[in-house]
């Protein structure tokens, strides 16, 4: 494979099979450069195509968690409560509670702290993020 800019999903996955058999290279060797440069464009596509969610959103965290799992928002019901429940915290209106926060990182492996947002003091996490504490 030539190494060149990644500028479709094709040549992006083209590159990831290219890393996976470089993955075993030495260091110092022309194949662990190889994978080097891989590595950087590959990094440089996916911080372009699939950007990761500000961690002071617990709703952008919720979708990217969704999205990037193949789940849909009934598969959020055994951990926010029920389909009304997952209907309001994603559309904002209502803020994730300290139990549902428990629930989703127990059962998705969602780190509570991208979920709760910023670090923020106690009292304030309700104003600014949307929780409930």
């Amino acid at each position: 494979m030539e190494i060149k800019p990644i500028r479709s999903e094709a040549d992006y996955q083209t590159a990831l099979k290219e890393i996976e058999k470089l993955m075993e290279s030495q260091p110092g060797t022309p194949e662990s450069d190889r994978m080097d440069v891989l590595v950087t464009l590959v990094e440089a596509y996916e911080a372009k195509h699939f950007p990761i969610p500000e961690p002071d959103d617990p709703v952008q965290v919720l979708e990217y968690y969704m999205e990037s799992r193949g789940l849909s928002r009934s598969d959020l019901v055994a951990y926010l409560g029920s389909k009304e429940r997952v209907s309001e915290v994603l559309n904002r209106k209502r803020g994730l509670s300290l139990e549902m926060i428990r629930r989703l990182h127990s059962g998705l492996g969602i780190p509570a702290d991208l979920i709760m947002g910023k670090s923020t003091p106690h009292h304030s996490l309700h104003a600014r993020s949307g929780v409930r504490v």
